[in-house]
């Protein structure tokens, strides 16, 4: 089975060309685009909610996205074992429509942050992340709300279940109060489910995919997923 990626457009977003593009014309791989009013996933077996300012973050970051026609079927389609993977935006998106715990809250400083940061590949998911446990990567980061909450049990269950994914850190790989750009509880960057099958990342793999501009480090994040489809021949993967 082959890939075929939907992005989601909001009225909003800003970086669904980029994710389009780079899984396109730097990956090679079938990828559609997929409007909000939509209530069909066009047979994409793998959707990915893009960052941006969906609906101009009115009430919350992502509070207006979830009643979206479309996420009534990204929903389904998540809990159903379908892999979907929420960057920025669609990461908060992915919270305020309960297929992740947490909030994403104003950043520790209260500015838009704009810069490349550094991830340790702290989780093992053989759906995101096939063989990256344990290495540093560099991927940039554009929030205003990437501070990433929760009630002190829940984040004791996220360490236990082995969901966090992603944890911000130094170039060498330390995790440290002075690497986190945002607040982030643990240094989170991302997290998944607890199946595992959903992934939410404040960092945007997708601008990181080109030697052009410099860093393809992102690139391991869409090839791990299309190599972990590759392997199966049922709908959902999972």
């Amino acid at each position: 089975m082959n890939p075929k990626f939907g992005v989601v457009v909001f009225p909003g977003s800003n970086c669904d060309h980029d994710a389009y593009y780079a899984l396109k014309h730097e990956l090679g791989y079938e990828v559609e685009f997929l409007w909000h009013k939509e209530p069909s996933l066009k047979g994409c077996n793998v959707i990915i909610l893009p960052g941006g300012f969906s609906y101009g973050d009115y009430i919350r970051c992502g509070a207006v996205a979830k009643l979206s026609p479309i996420m009534a079927e990204v929903i389904k389609f998540a809990n159903e074992g379908g892999i979907v993977i929420g960057i920025c935006n669609g990461f908060q998106i992915l919270c305020e429509s309960g297929l992740l715990p947490g909030v994403l809250i104003k950043n520790k400083s209260l500015k838009f942050i704009c810069e490349d940061v550094h991830l340790l590949v702290t989780g093992k998911s053989e759906v995101f992340a096939n063989d990256a446990s344990g290495s540093v990567v560099k991927i940039p980061i554009a929030h205003g709300e990437g501070n990433y909450f929760i009630e002190p049990d829940k984040i004791e269950e996220l360490e236990k279940n082995g969901q966090i994914l992603f944890r911000y850190c130094t170039p060498t790989g330390e995790i440290s109060l002075e690497s986190n750009p945002n607040g982030s509880i643990n240094n989170i960057a991302g997290l998944t489910n607890r199946a595992g099958n959903v992934l939410g990342m404040m960092p945007h793999p997708e601008r990181a995919c080109s030697k052009t501009i410099g860093n393809d480090s992102g690139k391991f994040v869409f090839s791990s997923i299309a190599n972990f489809i590759k392997s199966k021949e049922v709908e959902h993967v999972f």
